[in-house]
């Protein structure tokens, strides 16, 4: 890790942004989604360099879903701010399905155009993110699930592609996972 090197430099400040924005998620505050915005143009960066292209449209997608999930959380109820729910048990097949076949597609896609690293995990990782952000737009306690796969998935596969301190990172991200699945838990049972 050469902290001369504009390459970490920015890798420091999209992970920076990128925790902020998990965390304040993750303690269900809606200044978690401008941070996600800031923090997807700039991993959208540091991906292109690492040559992870789906990893690049996810950033595309994030900052999207991150305007769209800010006016959610304040006003998406009516008018009111989104309350925390769970996922209906109907829509899990739907989006398994729409994961395994949207990674397949999309791997092959990666593996036949490009000169990307491990086009089928990184697919996945674009897959279940995608799948989790809508989720926590929503505010579904179930997000937090798929988070944990994303990041049990991405770990190794930034690890691989020489981003060490992202890696680090999204360790981290996971025990929030975790730490934010309980808190979401207390809260959406409070709220009863």
């Amino acid at each position: 890790m050469d902290f001369s090197d504009p390459a970490f430099q920015l890798e420091i400040a999209a992970n920076v942004a990128a925790a902020a924005s998990i965390l304040l998620a993750g303690r269900n505050s809606v200044h978690g989604w401008w941070m996600s915005i800031i923090a997807g143009l700039l991993f959208a960066a540091v991906f292109l360099q690492a040559r992870l292209y789906g990893q690049v449209a996810l950033q595309g997608f994030f900052i999207a879903v991150g305007a769209l999930g800010w006016w959610q959380w304040l006003r998406g109820n009516q008018g009111a701010p989104l309350p925390i729910t769970r996922l209906h048990a109907a829509a899990w097949p739907w989006l398994v399905v729409l994961v395994v076949g949207g990674t397949w597609g999309y791997g092959w896609m990666l593996s036949r155009h490009t000169d990307g690293q491990a086009p089928y995990v990184d697919a996945g990782i674009l897959l279940l993110s995608m799948v989790g952000q809508v989720m926590m737009m929503r505010r579904k306690l179930e997000c937090w699930w798929v988070w944990l796969l994303v990041n049990t998935l991405a770990v190794p596969l930034y690890y691989a592609g020489g981003l060490q301190l992202t890696a680090l990172l999204y360790v981290g991200y996971w025990i929030n996972a975790i730490v934010a699945l309980l808190h979401w838990r207390r809260l959406m049972l409070a709220a009863r």
